[in-house]
């Protein structure tokens, strides 16, 4: 009986990511795959996150009742941020950001130490925290309870590696200094060379610099540090951070492979695109998104409205209601709608992976978010970038530069309607973009691969939970 209950107290983690959409759908499949694995997972939402969630789904308060009635051990807690649910964190992001720099640490601390107090009466006490990377505070945590501290890296080696040498790009004049150094980037540790153009927006506002900077230093004192990311696809980089951490590569996170449930997950309601799509011919569409968070300027939307009207290709157009930053009605042309009404779908927003995964759509017009990314590869549908902020310049160079999966759209200052138009035309027609297709498929191939019971990221992920398991046993 001792040794049974010992078994029980070595395997529950405490799930906690960062509060956006493209950090939360990760950190929700990697506590389903642990679950099936034996362990018990308590995931943490903001309480403004929850209600977003549950207000856009009309669904159950718990999210995780469907995989508890399916014999996974998930549990479910809500936090408060800090703010009020009607402050608006789009708008406000900066603010936000720097709540969860200086006071955010305050409401997880709390709630660890009651749900502490809670698990010890049902002998289910919790012995692991799994914190997205971009807190500041899971080792202060992690040692305050004795939690074993693993660092969730929602993003590609290639990111973590930048953020991580922070220190080297500010010594060599790339950041920090009144005049950025613009010259190619060729002393990061396992990162052969990057155009300064690549490197990650953060680094040019100083609330953001602060909470990488922060950030990044408790990645250092982590126990061990996952990543969506695939070893084949980036073996020098993340070799480099292996010499230095545990650092496992397990992805593609993404739901298809872990899970025939669905987790409710979106913060807005989803428009369903299936039979719109059903009457399209195989290839023919283009899905349009630039994900849940990114602000666009209105002229680069109107350029974009142009460039898909130009184009005579049937497509889909995610056209968020904050996109702008604020709730603006009249973002398009008059009457545009109109006139693309035959072959143009624009919704508030729709489930990304049932749109791409369907057989009409042929390419991906995106913002380059590490889900989409993700997403994209993982359906075998290339990509047109248009980067905007953070990772996503990064994560377009691997797309573009050296995985070579996608194209870039924006080769001047500024999107122009006809650019649009022109690599619009060229990715859809199967014969132009013919070497993009055949490189795209063998790139979704490596990342089905590693997801088989003999690929890369299974083993790592095996690996990872050994480790686990070991640190927690000796903790």
């Amino acid at each position: 009986m001792a040794e049974i209950r010992e078994q029980k107290l070595l395997h529950h983690a405490l799930v906690i990511p960062c509060p956006f959409q493209g950090h939360i759908n990760p950190a929700i499949h990697l506590s389903l795959k642990l679950a099936s694995k034996g362990f018990i997972i308590t995931f943490i939402n903001t309480e403004f996150i929850h209600s977003q969630i549950t207000k856009s789904q009309s669904t159950d308060p718990n999210i995780f009742s469907k995989a508890r009635e399916s014999g996974l051990d998930i549990r479910y807690s809500t936090i408060s941020d800090g703010f009020p649910l009607d402050f608006d964190r789009n708008l406000n992001s900066l603010p936000f950001l720097e709540g969860l720099i200086n006071g955010f640490s305050v409401h997880v601390d709390e709630l660890i130490g009651k749900l502490m107090s809670d698990n010890c009466v049902d002998d289910h006490p919790i012995t692991c925290l799994i914190a997205d990377s971009f807190f500041v505070w899971p080792s202060i945590v992690a040692k305050k309870y004795e939690l074993v501290n693993v660092s969730f890296f929602t993003e590609p080696a290639l990111v973590f590696a930048l953020y991580y040498h922070l220190d080297l790009l500010e010594e060599n004049g790339h950041f920090g200094s009144d005049e950025n150094r613009k010259d190619r980037v060729n002393y990061i540790p396992g990162v052969k060379s990057i155009e300064a153009s690549d490197l990650p927006s953060l680094f040019q506002n100083s609330v953001v610099h602060q909470l990488i900077y922060k950030a990044f230093q408790d990645v250092r004192k982590s126990d061990i540090i996952i990543a969506n990311t695939v070893q084949e696809l980036e073996p020098e980089t993340i070799t480099s951070i292996q010499e230095k951490h545990n650092f496992y590569a397990i992805g593609p996170i993404v739901s298809a492979n872990f899970t025939d449930l669905t987790i409710p997950s979106s913060l807005w309601s989803e428009y369903d695109c299936t039979q719109w799509l059903d009457v399209k011919p195989r290839g023919s569409v283009l899905y349009v998104s630039f994900g849940s968070v990114a602000l666009v300027n209105k002229e680069d939307i109107l350029e974009l409205a142009h460039g898909l009207m130009l184009s005579e290709v049937n497509f889909i157009w995610v056209l968020r209601f904050n996109i702008l930053g604020q709730d603006e009605k009249s973002i398009l042309p008059l009457g545009y709608e109109e006139k693309v009404k035959d072959r143009g779908l624009i919704v508030p927003w729709c489930n990304q992976t049932k749109v791409i995964s369907h057989s009409a759509i042929g390419g991906f017009l995106s913002h380059c978010g590490w889900n989409s990314v993700v997403e994209s590869i993982w359906c075998g549908v290339p990509l047109i970038c248009s980067p905007l902020v953070t990772d996503q310049l990064a994560n377009r160079k691997l797309v573009v530069y050296d995985w070579k999966v996608g194209i870039n759209l924006r080769d001047g200052e500024s999107i122009t309607r006809e650019e649009v138009c022109d690599k619009i035309k060229y990715l859809i027609n199967e014969e132009t973009s013919s070497n993009l297709r055949k490189t795209s498929a063998q790139v979704k191939e490596t990342f089905h691969n590693a997801l088989a019971t003999n690929g890369s990221s299974n083993v790592n992920f095996n690996k990872f939970v050994d480790e686990l398991k070991m640190k927690i046993s000796l903790a």
